[in-house]
């Protein structure tokens, strides 16, 4: 499979180590010093499109693929107020896109339990809940992605009815609490209180590398589909 890599950071520089790996080749890798490498020309060389660069570039990068026929899977987060329109243009163009606010399988994993738990949850009025989400100093948007689709899923059971991304005291409202550390690859919880008993759950990353392998692994998925996907296509779930 011939990959193009829209974002050449950190992140690109493991899916990379992880796609030569699996066998597939890097065709294009573009990053802030090489914008104008990205033309038609150049897309066309690849099957696919990982696109991990940063807010601000993430909807016109997405946008040239699907104008291109290429499949494209993104985790840039931060961005969703526009996925409707992304979501458009690909029904549009007859394209194929897969976003995740998180592709590690361990993180998919965690927000099945964290579905499953807001639901055992919901009845019971004693507890309150909040999230709490620790990234590194580089990540611009605040709260992550992840964080964002953990609280949705709290939001969802009716326990809340919104979330800020601060402490709060309205009972109607879920506190996220954003914290930016050095060097640290994301930590997310999910905290049930009361006066009796807390419950918790917490998924750790150790590195980049089991977002990176599920964003290749989304990518060997979409390769040879037409449509909107998600994680939980690829992982069946």
């Amino acid at each position: 499979m011939k990959i193009a890599l829209l974002g050449y950071g950190k992140m690109g520089h493991v899916i990379e180590e992880i796609a030569l790996k699996r066998g597939h080749e890097i065709v294009l890798k573009i990053n802030d010093q090489n914008l104008g490498d990205l033309t038609q020309d150049n897309i066309k060389k690849a099957e696919v499109a990982i696109e991990f660069s940063n807010p601000e570039s993430a909807v016109s990068n997405i946008l040239f693929c699907l104008n291109e026929n290429i499949p494209v899977v993104c985790g840039t987060t931060g961005w969703l107020s526009e996925l409707k329109k992304i979501e458009e243009q690909c029904h549009k163009m007859n394209g194929s896109f897969l976003y995740a606010s998180n592709f590690s399988i361990g993180v998919n994993i965690f927000f099945e339990i964290n579905k499953k738990l807001a639901a055992l949850m919901k009845p019971h009025t004693s507890y309150n809940v909040s999230l709490e989400e620790i990234h590194h100093t580089q990540k611009k948007d605040a709260p992550s992605g992840t964080a964002i689709t953990l609280a949705e899923q709290i939001i969802g059971t009716g326990k809340k009815s919104n979330w800020i991304n601060s402490e709060t005291e309205n009972e109607k409202e879920l506190s996220i609490i954003s914290k930016r550390i050095n060097e640290v690859p994301g930590t997310h919880s999910v905290k049930y209180f009361s006066a009796v008993d807390d419950i918790e759950i917490i998924h750790t990353a150790h590195n980049r590398k089991g977002f990176a392998e599920g964003a290749v692994l989304a990518a060997e998925f979409i390769v040879d589909k037409k449509g909107i996907f998600s994680m939980k296509d690829v992982l069946n779930f």
